[in-house]
């Protein structure tokens, strides 16, 4: 099936959810344009869900995406703790932090049967999840309100588990995307590959639906990865520029200045890969550090270094999330921005 006809979308559109940088705004303003715009929900607590579903549903009656992390929450373990903060010590010492204030973060969720009560007041017509899939059981209650369900894939083995599990379609995430890695079968790096040598093994593995993402910042990247077979391209660093995006001015300076054209996978921030913007801790922690704790435990000693250079002006210590491409990023309305994505599609409408 088309994936427009699936989704019930005008344009073969997906707005990548994206925590830290964006609300029900740039998901209402995508979806409005007849995109799929996109909720990103594991950072929210109850109460800001149920607020953010219902900003959503009272200013657009199109499609959007609700968007869940499914990942196993790991055992906290003191001893790599005390390594990870020896590790960040130095950084304490010059902002002035007490290595003894730093708070416990409530930090990303896995999908629950909480989150379930919540979307059932709402019924969102589209439910996606990082890092696999939920239990059969939750997925069900999915269904039960006619939501379909879509899931991250980075290699053609999580691509065809996907589907053997029921998903409705598949993203294929290529090595340039920005964020967080969604692979859950290995966690060996060299497994990962670019978006256009990923997709077409994708599309040739799986009957479902695939949608292409990573790298993917313009119409000609759009029309590029509906040649090779996708139904549909999911991007998220071309809208952080958008007013309806939350990015931070620290995180908008460093996508419009040249630092932006380097870029790598770090687990510093949050003990899972993701792709970001290389900074100050990076280039000296190097961007893989054996010392961060699991995901997503390694941000809570983070968090105050972040919080403190921050408030100086500095991003030396913050998550700067970004793809390999951020060529297209334009200080647009969202909306007008969806639509000229698919300026070179063909059969857009």
């Amino acid at each position: 099936m088309n994936i427009m006809e699936l989704l019930g979308v005008e344009l073969p559109i997906i707005q990548a959810p994206m925590a830290g940088v964006q609300g029900h705004a740039l998901a209402v303003a995508v979806s409005n344009a007849g995109g799929l715009g996109s909720l990103p929900c594991a950072m929210l607590s109850p109460d800001a869900l149920r607020a953010e579903l219902s900003a959503i549903k009272q200013q657009t009656a199109k499609p959007y995406n609700v968007n869940f992390f499914c990942h196993i929450p790991p055992t906290p373990n003191p001893e790599c703790e005390r390594q990870w903060l020896q590790t960040l010590a130095p950084y304490y010492i010059e902002l002035g932090i007490d290595v003894h204030s730093i708070a416990a973060q409530a930090g990303r969720r896995p999908f629950s049967n909480e989150a379930a009560d919540i979307l059932d007041e709402f019924k969102p017509p589209v439910v996606s999840f990082h890092f696999g899939l939920p239990a059969p059981a939750l997925m069900a209650r999915i269904r039960g309100w006619g939501g379909k369900i879509i899931s991250t894939a980075t290699t053609v083995g999580e691509a065809r588990w996907l589907e053997a599990r029921g998903v409705d379609a598949v993203i294929a995430q290529g090595l340039e995307a920005g964020g967080h890695r969604g692979s859950f079968l290995a966690r060996d790096i060299s497994t990962q590959v670019g978006t256009f040598a990923l997709l077409p093994q994708v599309v040739q593995a799986v009957k479902v639906p695939v949608i292409a993402a990573g790298g993917i910042a313009d119409s000609k990247g759009v029309a590029a990865a509906i040649g090779l077979g996708a139904t549909a391209a999911q991007l998220g660093t071309t809208y952080l520029l958008c007013p309806e995006a939350t990015t931070s001015p620290i995180h908008r300076a460093a996508l419009q200045s040249d630092a932006a054209r380097v870029t790598a996978l770090t687990n510093l921030f949050s003990g899972g890969p993701a792709r970001g913007i290389v900074n100050r801790l990076m280039r000296e922690l190097g961007p893989i550090n054996s010392a961060a704790p699991d995901f997503p435990l390694a941000s809570t000693a983070i968090a105050p270094l972040r919080a403190k250079a921050e408030s100086q002006g500095s991003g030396d210590f913050s998550p700067l999330w970004a793809g390999q491409n951020t060529s297209a990023c334009k200080e647009i309305s969202a909306l007008l921005l969806t639509r000229e994505l698919v300026d070179l599609v063909s059969d857009a409408p």
